[in-house]
């Protein structure tokens, strides 16, 4: 996947770097803009930690106020007001996805989450997020027990639905995964299509399209999550209904 995309001038200068102190390993392009990320998110942090004022607020902190009041709104949306638990990991994921996303728009760098390590992880991580405040919420034997015994179905069943429901909640990972990795490197590899044709032209109905994507695809992520960790935290209505995109909650894609 790597050999079709535009090798980074900032990724070949942190890798000579690395070389010149005697360091024999490269860093793949992908974990250079996570770090760029990472980087970018503690320097936003610890720049408005020192302006934060309730009278006289910075158009900074305006800003990310509108971005926690905009997460926390989809959050209560969609688990009530208990919602607000959860800002701080399904936020992270927001933001994370959202600036890798766009990354990819600025000349010289690319998107990480079109690498499908990244989106791998992300998905990984919210598993297994929902998974544990679920037991948290429930207690381990009951938040197990409600993967067979469903009500209105006869015990016999419950081996049956056992396997079905681990291999239903086994698939929202492939399924978050290759979501968000398919939309983000189709459209990056549609504008290499492009711009080996006729470039600069050529893909910009394409990049364009891609300032749709990105933060679309943040959004169904993020929704997704809330989703999840409703019928987690809450065993006693199950989350079948969950399992795929709601209608009523996620716009089409």
């Amino acid at each position: 996947m790597e050999a079709i995309e535009h090798p980074s001038p900032l990724v070949a200068i942190i890798n000579a770097l690395i070389a010149a102190l005697g360091i024999h390993a490269t860093i793949p392009d992908h974990m250079v803009f996570v770090g760029l990320i990472t980087l970018f998110i503690l320097f936003i942090g610890l720049a408005i930690r020192s302006q934060l004022s309730v009278e006289k607020p910075g158009k900074l902190q305006i800003i990310l106020e509108d971005v926690v009041s905009f997460l926390v709104g989809v959050l209560e949306d969609n688990m009530g007001k208990k919602g607000r638990k959860y800002l701080p990991l399904l936020g992270t994921l927001f933001v994370f996805i959202l600036l890798g996303n766009l990354m990819g728009q600025i000349p010289g760098l690319g998107s990480p989450t079109s690498n499908i390590n990244v989106p791998f992880a992300c998905a990984l991580t919210l598993w297994l997020y929902y998974h544990a405040q679920g037991m948290m919420a429930n207690g381990p034997v009951n938040y197990i027990k409600h993967f067979a015994v469903m009500p209105g179905v006869p015990l016999a069943l419950a081996p049956m639905i056992f396997v079905i429901e681990i291999i239903s909640h086994l698939s929202r990972v492939l399924s978050l995964t290759l979501r968000l990795f398919g939309n983000i490197f189709g459209e990056h590899l549609v504008v290499l299509i492009l711009a080996s044709i006729v470039p600069f032209i050529a893909p910009l109905p394409i990049q364009f399209l891609g300032l749709i994507v990105g933060p679309l695809q943040a959004f169904i992520f993020l929704t997704l999550g809330a989703i999840y960790l409703t019928a987690a935290t809450h065993v006693d209505d199950h989350g079948d209904d969950y399992e795929g995109e709601p209608s009523s909650h996620l716009p089409a894609h």
